[in-house]
């Protein structure tokens, strides 16, 4: 259900931006979004935000209903409240249109608030939305489903499923390192195929696997890099494979991935590319951003400046490279199964 904001002048941005209406969609099922809902409301308005419609979504079912009906009202600003998964949801509906997305950080991990230098505090995000700068953002796609941060198959996935919402609530964050103990118990090793379309690459088989990955963004699980050069707006996918091995391997590799240079382990393969197709047997479900949404075998791809995004002055994520009309998606390719 909507709720009327109060009308407001135009909005500057960075001296040049500026919003003639804004909504605000909230994922109010989300770890603090039914309390922060009222209070990003709020504060908003006082900043001179030019709300019309503010949306607490309750049912996360909903969200992409809500979010093409923000679409299709004529809005220029959606400030989208959740965690990683609202957020993904949300810029498979505002991507590649004349809408800029403003972010508050309500999840546990909130990596892609973290890539892109948006405080986790809610005050201080609302504020970002204010008086931030626009840039352009680059997005992962998998297949049909695009991604902020990482897709990966493997024991992502066993995390994913042991992050039970009640798990999150209880401990918060600390919740990830107890749910990936509870994976890798469970974790069973897989054999995956790397094909690389544009030809960077010669095609890998890697076998005894405890993970692949494909991110987008620099952050993710967490606060975990991707790599040590993973940025959301330098136009590729970061690529990584880790081997099953022993377990003073993975104790070896967890010690860094804080900062990313756990690529550089033996038992890891990394590399970047535009795109990828990625087959593996036995068949593995796909992690996208925190939701299991697909499964193998599936191409991967890179949507170059694909969406607008408010970010602090001081944020060194991306830039507003985008000139004249964004591009058009990059094509994925369909796999056969």
């Amino acid at each position: 259900m909507a709720v009327s904001g109060s009308a407001h002048t135009l909005l500057g941005m960075s001296g040049a931006h500026r919003f003639s209406r804004a909504v605000l969609v909230v994922n109010a099922a989300s770890r603090t979004g039914a309390e922060a809902f009222a209070s990003a409301r709020e504060r908003l308005v006082d900043l001179g935000v030019p709300l019309a419609e503010c949306y607490p979504v309750t049912d996360a079912t909903r969200l992409g209903e809500v979010l093409e009906h923000v679409v299709a009202d004529g809005s220029d600003l959606v400030v989208v409240g959740g965690g990683d998964g609202t957020l993904s949801t949300a810029v498979d509906h505002l991507a590649h249109r004349d809408i800029t997305l403003g972010v508050l950080p309500l999840g546990t991990a909130n990596d892609f608030a973290r890539t892109l230098q948006v405080p986790s505090d809610l005050a201080a995000a609302c504020d970002v939305v204010a008086g931030g700068k626009v840039v352009d953002i680059d997005l992962g796609r998998a297949g049909d489903n695009r991604f902020v941060n990482v897709a990966s198959v493997g024991l992502s996935v066993g995390v994913t499923r042991a992050l039970d919402p009640a798990l999150k609530r209880r401990l918060g964050p600390l919740a990830y390192p107890v749910a990936t103990l509870r994976a890798y118990r469970a974790h069973e090793p897989f054999t995956a195929w790397l094909e690389f379309p544009d030809g960077d690459h010669a095609t890998l088989r890697l076998d005894d696997l405890l993970q692949v990955a494909i991110g987008n963004g620099r952050h993710y699980g967490g606060g975990n890099v991707v790599a040590p050069s993973a940025g959301i707006d330098d136009h590729a996918l970061d690529v990584y494979a880790i081997r099953k091995g022993r377990l003073r391997d993975h104790v070896s590799i967890a010690r860094f991935l804080k900062d990313g240079s756990f690529v550089e382990h033996d038992n890891v393969w990394h590399l970047t590319t535009r795109s990828v197709v990625l087959r593996t047997e036995p068949a593995q479900p796909i992690n996208v951003d925190g939701e299991v949404v697909a499964a193998t075998p599936q191409a991967f791809g890179v949507d170059r400046n694909a969406i607008d995004v408010l970010v602090p002055e001081h944020s060194t994520a991306a830039e507003a490279d985008r000139a004249g009309a964004r591009p058009r998606a990059a094509h994925v390719q369909e796999v056969d199964t």
